[in-house]
């Protein structure tokens, strides 16, 4: 009992304080302005503002891109075995690492001298553009005059999860929003009834840095990727309870939310907003979602297309799901390919066999998925981004001087390829250049945060002007770097 009393008194005091009177005054007084002009959501009552409107008047400049399909493959593809083709590494295939690779360089897992290690991919050059692709991707190279190859990217973090976060954040800590929730927050949702940032997945797993690379950090919760799964139902609990008509449904929510909004005029905490608007979200949702994530009418040569079996939940599904949302109006749609990690430790975790099943996963649908944006008239207004966290290395992995069972190799954060489609940027480029060796990136070096100021730039994003204050200060997606990278806009 003595405790309880504590706390009331405490929270007594919290309401007393300056802070609280400031935040109070703010809030509410321009609160009550917003909630007049609410639209109302699944039943009596305003609803809460969704991430159906931007929330600062953004565009500020006119996009090439109006929504994104950004596909990451956690773990960090090579390479060396895909798009960056090194034939004179091929000479230096099982020679000890030049000492001048090593000095002052710190690696993941590499010690000592490790072998050199050639491209094990076979390479040619595809479509008028020339553009230089192995045989791990045959569908992808049905494609390259649609593409432009960035192979000139580099980061600052080696390990998965910190590059994972900088990738899709700007920083590799915790709690900055994800891209996609920067877009959102810019641009809003065409879609009532979909949210405005979805996140599919597959491969088994999570990525390493977890759900925070589509959270919203420290702007509103309503800007978070909402993640959709691709068997059962697409969102948990989405479906009525057994026993619970939709009608009940409704009235719970319309009793929670006079809840929440008398709650609101108390507090004036702009999370209770947050809080009614995800109500008449997931609401709506119980209408909107199973039927863009049904499959089951899609014509059988689209299906063939892909490689989707109906029912299956896969890499497949989720580029043809990927398609049928950006069609929905959904802003900004991510997918997470587990299992891309190629060390050498296993035969899934080999280049010469894990990296090419899981390239026979997703060559096929990442093809037909650009082919088909084409087809419907949606490439040119849809950005696609393919990209990993890191590159890998030119040596073979070892661990503690032994050289592993399979061929792998270690990550590494001086080069790396991604590619970029639609949206703005131009058809069949190879933009930026490694060394002989693929080592470094030697020409039009691309940092991380170059590429999220140039997808920002698409989207009609000053990357420099486009802040959210937190803390005291402006914040952005690329914090106090990046450029925009003229040379790949169209």
């Amino acid at each position: 009992m003595e405790n309880l009393i504590k706390e009331l008194a405490y929270r007594q005091a919290e309401q007393q304080t300056r802070r609280n009177f400031l935040q109070w005054m703010g809030v509410t007084s321009l609160g009550a302005i917003g909630l007049g002009h609410l639209v109302s959501g699944c039943g009596k009552g305003p609803a809460a503002p969704g991430p159906a409107e931007s929330a600062v008047n953004l565009p500020q400049f006119t996009p090439k891109a109006k929504r994104v399909i950004y596909i990451h493959m956690a773990g960090a593809p090579s390479q060396l075995e895909l798009f960056d083709f090194k034939p004179e590494l091929s000479k230096y295939h099982g020679v000890d690492c030049p000492a001048e690779f090593l000095e002052g360089k710190k690696f993941a897992f590499i010690q000592g001298v490790p072998k050199m290690l050639g491209p094990q991919g076979n390479f040619k050059q595809y479509g008028q553009s020339g553009a230089w692709v192995s045989d791990y991707v045959p569908h992808i190279s049905t494609v390259v005059d649609e593409l432009t190859f960035v192979k000139s990217m580099h980061t600052d973090q080696f390990n998965h999860a910190p590059a994972q976060l900088l990738m899709h954040t700007g920083s590799a800590r915790l709690g900055r929003p994800s891209i996609g929730s920067w877009a959102v927050y810019g641009l809003g949702s065409e879609n009532q009834n979909l949210p405005g940032f979805i996140v599919l997945t597959s491969g088994g797993k999570q990525p390493d840095a977890g759900k925070s690379i589509w959270g919203s950090g420290f702007l509103p919760t309503v800007y978070q990727g909402v993640q959709c799964r691709t068997g059962g139902d697409p969102v948990l609990y989405v479906s009525d309870p057994s026993g619970v008509k939709r009608s009940m449904r409704q009235k719970t929510i319309e009793a929670i939310n006079e809840i929440n909004r008398k709650t609101y005029e108390e507090v004036g905490d702009p999370e209770i907003l947050t809080r009614i608007s995800q109500y008449e979200m997931a609401f709506r949702m119980q209408m909107s979602v199973p039927e863009v994530m049904d499959v089951s009418k899609e014509p059988q040569y689209i299906l063939d297309m892909y490689g989707v079996k109906p029912g299956e939940g896969s890499f497949a599904m989720n580029c043809l799901l990927a398609r049928k949302l950006i069609e929905s109006d959904v802003r900004f749609v991510q997918l997470f390919d587990w299992g891309w990690d190629t060390h050498g430790t296993s035969a899934d975790g080999a280049i010469e066999i894990g990296l090419k099943k899981k390239c026979r996963e997703s060559d096929q649908a990442t093809a037909a998925l650009i082919k088909d944006l084409k087809m419907r008239g949606l490439l040119d207004d849809t950005l696609v981004i393919w990209a990993g966290e890191f590159g890998r290395t030119p040596m073979q992995e070892n661990r503690n001087g032994l050289v592993l069972p399979f061929m792998g190799r270690d990550h590494h954060l001086d080069a790396f390829t991604i590619w970029m489609a639609g949206g703005g940027v131009k058809k069949g480029l190879s933009y930026g250049e490694t060394d002989d060796i693929g080592y470094y990136a030697v020409k039009d070096r691309v940092h991380v945060h170059d590429l999220q100021a140039t997808i920002l730039h698409l989207l009609g994003f000053d990357h420099e002007k486009f802040t959210y204050p937190f803390q005291g200060r402006n914040f952005r997606l690329t914090d106090t770097e990046g450029h925009v990278v003229k040379g790949i806009l169209a």
